[in-house]
């Protein structure tokens, strides 16, 4: 999507606990408009991409399809990096999936005018060599996309997608087909209350010889989130996902041992910036820096609209609810600056700082509203403000994002780092899928009259919850 870097990597060694180690798209060098210099890109840049190990060439893979013109690819040593690009190919592979065969030849499937399509790559995997259809779908199936490709057994498996139900596996003895199908999961209820069916995934198979169907739910104002089932192989050589009384299980006993990675949760002081974090497009890296006092966000762009500046940076929500405190100092800001803690989407509502007339106040602003072209339909009106003093603040925001939940925020400020006062209303999340992301917390600093002001923020704290924790600065 529009967040950068792109495409993150993430590390699980039990298929339960993961964490945050790279991003495969250090920048989104896709135009201007990525970095919100010449236009802007919300919704568009990385959707369902390929990713893969090449044994034989020690190398990590990365491919995706932008703006439905043509492929980028990159490629990395190692899965933490250096990514660099290696390839454009003037050719969309959609919704794609890559197979590294046994001989190492590298080929990808991809969606186009509801069929499935197989491309060789070359061996540098700078240009197609052949593709082809391989499967058209039929009318009681309907439209599909969504790919991933497997062998397995010396057969060839490609998933695909009935959008927003279901999933499907093709099956066949020869790379080219031909492919039969059989379906995976229909409309299967998800184990998450108001969530869509389990659909677009793809499957894990670990060095035990154990099984995994990983597919994601439509879980708005939270996003698409990720669900996982075991899989076992039928005499036929298709895949089935093990149900329980007849649907996804809310849970499954573990079959393997858990291996602890670093909480989600905690205190974050911006000595660097982790690869939990993104910024909405590209940033200006003249205008940020960190250290030991923490993130020093200049003003970047001269603007009324919070959509349309730059050097906004973002971290996901945990599920179910969490809430998200910073501490700001706004010292240095300059007359018409803005500040603060945004909880980001297509409407959206922020607690901040703004500058006026050399006096400082603490606002809840609410109603940024995009349209349904992502333009920005209302840069938003504050609803309650207070005047403040003495150049450091905490801002909180607390977020129910679950779909069957209130979807609802609420935010607050602090002077001293202990006693919160709520500010404004609560807020409640859109839930449509049109988005497809969902709510993130994010920082931002941008100037309405000129440049050269900045805050520094020292503290960005994450707890799982929506209760009052204690801010660790």
């Amino acid at each position: 999507m529009h967040y950068s870097p792109g495409a993150p990597i993430l590390r699980s060694y039990d298929l339960q606990n993961w964490e945050y180690i790279g991003h495969s798209v250090p920048t989104l060098d896709f135009g201007d408009n990525y970095s919100l210099t010449g236009g802007r890109a919300y919704i568009r840049g990385i959707w369902a991409s390929f990713f893969d190990y090449h044994a034989s060439k020690h190398t990590w893979y990365w491919g995706g399809c932008i703006d439905f013109t043509r492929t980028y690819i990159y490629s990395a040593p190692s899965v933490t990096g250096p990514w660099s690009r290696l390839a454009t190919i003037n050719k969309c592979y959609y919704d794609s999936g890559l197979l590294i065969d046994d001989d190492g030849t590298m080929y990808v499937s991809y969606a186009y005018n509801n069929g499935i399509w197989v491309a060789q790559l070359a061996s540098d995997a700078k240009s197609e060599v052949t593709s082809q259809q391989v499967y058209s779908s039929t009318s009681d199936i309907g439209y599909i996309e969504g790919t991933r490709f497997y062998k397995r057994n010396g057969l060839y498996y490609i998933l695909v997608t009935h959008p927003a139900s279901s999933e499907y596996v093709l099956k066949s003895s020869s790379v080219f087909g031909n492919y039969t199908i059989k379906a995976l999961a229909l409309s299967l209820s998800a184990p998450i209350p108001g969530a869509g069916n389990p659909h677009q995934g793809g499957l894990i198979n670990t060095p035990g010889g154990q099984w995994y169907y990983m597919a994601f739910i439509d879980a708005y104002p939270g996003g698409r989130i990720p669900v996982m089932a075991p899989i076992t192989w039928g005499l036929d050589g298709y895949p089935t996902v093990t149900l329980v009384d007849g649907a996804w299980g809310s849970s499954y006993r573990s079959r393997l041992p858990t291996v602890p990675v670093a909480s989600p949760t905690g205190a974050d002081s911006f000595t660097s910036i982790g690869p939990n974090w993104e910024w909405n497009h590209n940033p200006d890296a003249s205008k940020f820096s960190t250290g030991s006092s923490g993130l020093t966000l200049y003003t970047a762009t001269v603007t009324n609209d919070l959509y349309a500046a730059r050097n906004t940076i973002t971290h996901r929500i945990l599920g179910p609810a969490s809430t998200a405190t910073i501490k700001l100092d706004y010292s240095n800001m300059r007359d018409g600056d803005r500040a603060g803690l945004v909880l980001l989407r297509d409407s959206s509502a922020w607690v901040g700082v703004k500058r006026d007339s050399g006096g400082y106040t603490v606002d809840f602003t609410t109603g940024l509203t995009m349209n349904s072209d992502w333009s920005t339909a209302s840069t938003g009106n504050t609803t309650e403000s207070a005047s403040i003093s003495g150049g450091s603040i905490w801002l909180r925001v607390t977020a129910d994002i679950q779909p069957g939940g209130t979807k609802q925020a609420v935010f607050y400020y602090s002077t001293d780092g202990a006693s919160f006062n709520t500010i404004g209303s609560a807020f409640t999340m859109g839930a449509s899928w049109e988005f497809f992301m969902g709510y993130r917390f994010g920082i931002f600093n941008y100037a309405t009259s000129t440049l050269g002001g900045y805050v520094t923020v020292p503290l960005f704290q994450l707890d799982s919850g929506t209760g009052t924790p204690t801010p660790s600065i």
